[in-house]
């Protein structure tokens, strides 16, 4: 009695072919229609609160760097640590909790500053917080 072994793949090629993610493409493409321009929509209205230009909101990286440094004024080391994979999922959550203090929000919304940002930056955005400049830096 023999038996049937599974059809595995060749060292370094993919388990799954391209028909078994054909589902992803439109699925990724509705989140970023809905993620991407809400998060710009946020940045548009905390970036002239916190004393920027709102059209920074449009250029890429330079709007990482204007939230980094400007916003949540954190040095420079900071958003080369936002660049870093691996460390930037850390970097990138310090970073939107010090947004959130400087609002005077919470480290909780500063959390979902990091993780549903499409919902929180707008939030934020269109809310009467007002941005304060404390005497030292959190981090």
């Amino acid at each position: 009695m023999t038996q049937h072994l599974p059809n595995l793949p060749l060292p370094g090629a993919s388990p799954l072919n391209a028909s078994e993610l054909s589902w992803l493409l439109p699925y990724l493409m509705v989140w970023a229609a809905i993620t991407i321009p809400s998060i710009v929509l946020g940045w548009l209205l905390v970036f002239p609160k916190a004393g920027h230009k709102w059209w920074a909101a449009f250029i890429p990286g330079y709007n990482i760097y204007v939230l980094v440094v400007g916003v949540a004024r954190l040095s420079n080391l900071w958003f080369v640590l936002v660049l870093i994979p691996g460390v930037q999922i850390i970097a990138a959550i310090l970073v939107n909790v010090e947004v959130a203090r400087r609002f005077g929000r919470s480290e909780a919304f500063g959390l979902g500053l990091a993780l549903l940002g499409f919902v929180f930056y707008p939030i934020l955005g269109l809310s009467r917080a007002e941005y304060e400049i404390p005497q030292e830096p959190l981090w």
